[in-house]
């Protein structure tokens, strides 16, 4: 007899140990059986749950990006005009949540997922189209015309900066990815970097 009301808590479970069996392997060979184990559970519960491990990956990076969703709601919800509004933006997507390294081993395998999974290229591209979204809100107001390009230029430096800091085999330093990206968009608005 199932016990109820567990199944969110499993499902949760699950995809904690999804990321943290990526983070663990650094790729997508991972099995459901060792995601399983490592949530504490049998792979026939984990399959019973998601149906196999394509699913299991693709609830993992919708929870990564819920989370980031909810880095940058918070980081505008305090955030006054445009330029403080554009920094909160940048700032949300190097959040020490953001660059734990199972967290950056899973967006790496997530980009890799995207070249061959539909589904996980709609996400992608829902996360860049947002990404793209927030920053051109604030910059249109900023530099008009300009706006589009400028958007483009720090939304790829924002997740080239995340993907190369995941790629380095070293302590991620989001302080540095954060000031680059925000120097790049202090050239955009029209000044020097600092």
């Amino acid at each position: 007899m199932p016990k109820l009301g567990m199944e969110p808590i499993r499902r949760a479970a699950l995809v904690k140990a999804t990321i943290d069996e990526i983070g663990a392997v650094g790729n997508l060979d991972v099995t459901v059986s060792n995601i399983a184990k490592r949530a504490g559970m049998s792979s026939a519960l984990a399959h019973h749950y998601f149906g196999g491990k394509d699913q299991i990956f693709l609830a993992a990076m919708r929870h990564t990006l819920a989370i980031y969703a909810a880095e940058v709601r918070a980081a505008l919800y305090g955030a006054k005009g445009h330029n403080a509004r554009l920094e909160a933006v940048i700032r949300a997507g190097f959040t020490s949540t953001n660059f734990q390294p199972e967290v950056i081993a899973a967006w790496l395998n997530f980009y890799v997922l995207a070249q061959t999974s539909a589904e996980a290229h709609r996400l992608l591209r829902i996360y860049q189209e947002r990404l793209r979204s927030n920053l051109l809100y604030d910059l249109r107001p900023l530099i008009g015309d300009g706006a589009e390009g400028a958007a483009a230029r720090l939304a790829g430096l924002i997740d080239g900066l995340y993907l190369r800091q995941g790629l380095a085999r070293k302590q991620a330093k989001q302080s540095d990815a954060t000031a680059q990206a925000l120097a790049l968009l202090h050239i955009e608005l029209g000044g020097r970097p600092q």
